[in-house]
C-alpha cells in the first residue's frame, strides 16, 4: 500500500526538482552529536543525579557492614552469622537484577531507577526496627531486591544517553558515587552507633537515602535515546543466552565477580579485626576507616585516563597488582601498614570495577540493560560469596585466611586477563600473516 500523499510530501517532490542547496546536501547528522557530553547541556545534571543514585545504592547495600561487631555483640551471634545482614542484601540484588532490567526495557531506565531507589529508601526506614537477626536478614534481602533495578538500568541509561568517548568517564562518576556512598554510610553508622547504637545508625542511613532519592528524581534528565520494547521470558532467555555465549562478556563477568569477592571479604571482616587485638579501636574510629573510600572515588573517576594510557587489559593488570599488594600489606601488625593496604585494595578494586563495567556497556551492541544486569548479577554474587566466605574464613582461621581467599580471587582475575591478552596477540599474528600473504 503506497503512503498517503500529504502537503509535506508534495513540497518534498517540488524541492527535489530544484537545484540542491548547500544546506540540503550536507551529510546526515551524527547520532552521537545529540547525546550528552562533558560541557554540553544536561551532562552536569545527569552526572549529579547518577552520583546521588550511586551514593544511595552503596550506602544502603552495605549499611550494616561497619556495624557487624556491634550487631554480633547485641544479638549474640557469630561473625559469619552477622555477615548475612550484608550478604542477604547483595544476594537479593543479584537474583533480581536481571528481571528488573528486563522491566526497564519496557518502562524506561529513568522510571525503573526512580522506583528502585524510592522503595529501597522506604525499606531502610523499617530496618532499624527489626526485632532479631532473622527479621534483619529478611528485610535486608528485600532491600537488596528493591535496589536491583538501579545498577543495570543506570549503566544502560549512560550507554544510551552519553557519547561513546565519554562513557568510561561517565560510568566512572557513577562508580565514584558508589564509593562516596559506601564511605559516608559507614562513617555515619560508625559514629552514630558509638553514641546511640546500631539501630539509630541504620536509621541515619535511611534518612540519607531518602534525601538522595529526592535529589535524583529532581535532577535526572529525561531519556532521549530510549525506545521501549516488551521483553517476554523467551526473548529474555535468548538475550541472556546470547550475552553468556559471548566469550568477551563472560570474561568481564568473571573479572567483576572476582574483584568483588575480594572487596566483600575484606570490608565485611575488617571491622572485627580492628576492634580486636592488637588494635582495639572504638566503633566510631572503625567507621572512620572507611574514609579510605575516597581513594576509590579518585581511582574510578580516573579509570578513563588510565585506559587511554595503558589499554583496558593493562588497566586490569594494574588493578589486580594493586589489590594483591594491599592484601599482603594488611597481614602486618602495624595499623599504618593495614591502612595503607586498605588504600591499595580500594584503589585497585574501584579501578578494576570501572574498567570491567564500562567494557561490558561498550561490548554489548544490543540489549545493554541485560548485558549490564548479568555483570551486576556476577558482581553481587561475588560480593555475597566474598562476604560470607570471608567471614567464615576469619572465624575459622583469622585474618590470614581472609587474605588467602582474596589473593586466590586476584590470581583468578589475572589469569582471565592473561588469557585475553594471549588470545588478542594470537589474533593479531593471524591477521598480520593474512595481510602478508
Amino acid at each position: 500500500m503506497p503512503p498517503a500523499d500529504t502537503g509535506a510530501s508534495a513540497a518534498a517532490r517540488a524541492d527535489a526538482s530544484a537545484p540542491p542547496s548547500p544546506a540540503t546536501t550536507s551529510a546526515p547528522a551524527d547520532p552521537e552529536a545529540a547525546k550528552l557530553h562533558p560541557g554540553g547541556p544536561g551532562y552536569r545534571r545527569m552526572s549529579f543525579a547518577l552520583f546521588a543514585a550511586g551514593v544511595a545504592t552503596f550506602a544502603l547495600l552495605y549499611s550494616t557492614q561497619a556495624l557487624l561487631p556491634a550487631i554480633s555483640a547485641d544479638l549474640a551471634v557469630t561473625p559469619d552469622q552477622a555477615s548475612w545482614t550484608v550478604s542477604a542484601a547483595t544476594f537479593g540484588l543479584a537474583l533480581a537484577v536481571i528481571p528488573l532490567s528486563a522491566l526497564s526495557e519496557r518502562f524506561g531506565r529513568r522510571t525503573m531507577m526512580t522506583a528502585s531507589l524510592s522503595v529501597a529508601a522506604l525499606i531502610a526506614m523499617l530496618v532499624p526496627f527489626a526485632p532479631d537477626l532473622g527479621w534483619l536478614v529478611a528485610l535486608r534481602a528485600v532491600q537488596g531486591v528493591a535496589l536491583a533495578g538501579l545498577p543495570a538500568s543506570a549503566m544502560a541509561f549512560l550507554a544510551e544517553e552519553v557519547r561513546a568517548k565519554a562513557l568510561v568517564a561517565a560510568i566512572g562518576l557513577f562508580v565514584a558515587g558508589n564509593s562516596i556512598g559506601g564511605m559516608s554510610g559507614r562513617i555515619v553508622t560508625g559514629w552514630v552507633a558509638q553514641a546511640w547504637g546500631w539501630r539509630a545508625a541504620l536509621g541515619a542511613v535511611g534518612v540519607m537515602a531518602v534525601v538522595c532519592a529526592v535529589a535524583f528524581r529532581l535532577l535526572v534528565p529525561k531519556a532521549r535515546h530510549f525506545s521501549p520494547r516488551k521483553v517476554g521470558p523467551r526473548a529474555l532467555a535468548r538475550t541472556l543466552g546470547g550475552h553468556l555465549g559471548d566469550p568477551l562478556l563472560r570474561r568481564l563477568y568473571g573479572i567483576g565477580a572476582l574483584f568483588m569477592t575480594v572487596f566483600g571479604a575484606v570490608y565485611t571482616v575488617i571491622g572485627y579485626r580492628l576492634v580486636d587485638e592488637p588494635f582495639n579501636l572504638p566503633q566510631g574510629i572503625v567507621g572512620s576507616i572507611f574514609l579510605i573510600y575516597l581513594v576509590g572515588t579518585v581511582s574510578s573517576a580516573a579509570a578513563g585516563r588510565l585506559v587511554a594510557r595503558v589499554g583496558r587489559r593493562g588497566a586490569l593488570y594494574l588493578a589486580v597488582g594493586t589489590t594483591a599488594a594491599g592484601l599482603l600489606l594488611t597481614l602486618t601488625a602495624s595499623l599504618l601498614a593495614v591502612l595503607l593496604g586498605l588504600v591499595l585494595i580500594t584503589a585497585g578494586f574501584f579501578a578494576g570495577h570501572a574498567v570491567a563495567s564500562s567494557s561490558v556497556s561498550r561490548a554489548a551492541k544490543t540489549a545493554r540493560a541485560q548485558a549490564s544486569a548479568l555483570y551486576q548479577c556476577a558482581y553481587y554474587i561475588g560480593s555475597s560469596i566474598g562476604g560470607a566466605l570471608g567471614a567464615t574464613a576469619f572465624y575459622a582461621g583469622g585474618w590470614e585466611a581472609t587474605v588467602a581467599l582474596g589473593l586466590a580471587a586476584m590470581v583468578g582475575a589475572a589469569s582471565i586477563t592473561l588469557y585475553a591478552t594471549r588470545k588478542a596477540a594470537a589474533e593479531r599474528r593471524v591477521l598480520h600473516m593474512q595481510k602478508a600473504a
